[in-house]
């Protein structure tokens, strides 16, 4: 069994790549093969996976607009069991390059799927942004997981996203689920960061992970020593929430039922 999952909000600043990077670390931590696909030309999760954008040479955009092979880009992490897809800046030129190709919203799905059944779980981290990168990432995604901060305005554009999330429901990926919501930049100290969870947990009910992702110093030290979280403090905080959000969605997915042997026997 392969699930890829996208971790998509159009929102900046909402710990999108840090869901991204954290939950593919721990998965792969977890020991399950994990394969990080970086779709955003930022290319955040590169760089917070250990990779110099310098040096890296062949990157998504190659697969999409240069016919290159996922399995010719995909570049190993000193993380065993976790892969990475990079992206690079020119990713940003892509949709207009794209525009007038047949069935260009498929293009992710059709070179993931080629790649897929050799992992446990691909995790996409999207472009902050709807356009069409983002909706390609949804069109190869089996569920996403939307990371809502808990702040003021996190109800903002939320609803914009789930709609866009139902058109690529209705027109091109029936099968896309919501794996969930999950609230991040949390302060317990804070009556509004309580009152935000309260009111995301009011109006969307069992979509919402019970993990809630705190307010960490490791968490955001992390990427500028290019490691996720779980090897640059692994007793922090950070670290145990992703580890948890890990967790959940191996349970929430009836995997952790099954042993590690059992699993390498159906592999």
């Amino acid at each position: 069994m392969s699930k890829i999952i996208g971790v998509a909000n159009q929102k900046g600043g909402v710990g999108k790549t840090t869901t991204a990077i954290n939950l593919a670390a721990s998965l792969a931590v977890l020991e399950y093969k994990t394969l990080l696909v970086d779709a955003d030309p930022q290319a955040n999760s590169t760089t917070g996976v250990g990779f110099d954008l310098h040096n890296v040479t062949h990157s998504l955009y190659d697969c999409m607009v240069n016919n290159a092979g996922a399995k010719d880009v995909i570049l190993k992490t000193d993380i065993p069991n976790l892969y990475l897809i990079p992206s690079h800046i020119d990713l940003v030129g892509a949709e207009i390059e794209m525009i007038n190709y047949p069935n260009r919203e498929m293009v992710l799905k059709n070179l993931l799927d080629v790649v897929k059944d050799q992992y446990d779980f691909v995790i996409v981290d999207c472009s902050p942004s709807l356009g069409l990168i983002t909706v390609n990432a949804l069109t190869a995604s089996d569920s996403v997981i939307v990371p809502v901060q808990c702040e003021f305005f996190a109800l903002e554009g939320l609803g914009k996203l789930l709609n866009t999330i139902k058109i690529v429901q209705s027109r091109l990926n029936i099968d896309l689920k919501i794996e969930g919501i999950l609230m991040t930049m949390y302060d317990g100290r804070l009556r509004l960061c309580n009152q935000v969870v309260s009111e995301v947990r009011r109006h969307f009910e069992d979509m919402v992970f019970d993990t809630i992702i705190h307010r960490n110093a490791k968490l955001s030290e992390a990427p500028s020593v290019g490691k996720p979280v779980i090897l640059y403090d692994a007793k922090s905080k950070g670290a145990t929430n992703y580890l948890n959000l890990a967790k959940e969605i191996l349970q929430k997915n009836d995997l952790t039922k099954i042993s590690r042997d059992e699993r390498i026997m159906e592999l």
